[in-house]
């Protein structure tokens, strides 16, 4: 694991259990349990982790704008997760009570030789995945 993709790691578990939107806090405790569990998981720990919108996002590279190749999880109102992607235009895949199976789906759907995140955008990793 890079410094850069370690450093974003701590970051979202440092911020997962903060709120500074009431309103938000049904959500807090399932993406926090899901940040966790994401994190615990080597696959996905080498991989550049965003949050947004009560969702944990994984991209192949550290900078720019994300890859948008990995599925990404989401909490529900009832606590409970979802599974969609890669991208916003993509389907849902599942939705489950577990955020291990959340995890497991994601992983399940990883590209091939996917990890650790590149060092750079999606185009220096497009660049350098084509030599």
């Amino acid at each position: 694991m890079t410094d850069i993709v370690e450093a974003a790691w701590r970051k979202i578990l440092a911020n997962a259990g903060e709120s500074s939107r009431p309103e938000g806090a049904p959500l807090l405790g399932p993406f926090t349990e899901m940040v966790r569990v994401a994190h615990a998981e080597p696959r996905l720990r080498q991989l550049y982790p965003w949050t947004g919108m009560w969702e944990l996002h994984f991209s192949r590279c550290t900078e720019g704008r994300p890859t948008w190749d990995i599925p990404y999880i989401g909490t529900l109102g009832d606590g409970r997760y979802y599974v969609e992607g890669p991208s916003r235009s993509s389907p849902r895949i599942a939705e489950t009570d577990s955020a291990r199976a959340a995890v497991a789906m994601v992983v399940e759907r990883l590209p091939p030789h996917c990890g650790p995140a590149f060092i750079g955008s999606a185009e220096e990793l497009a660049a350098h995945e084509r030599s």
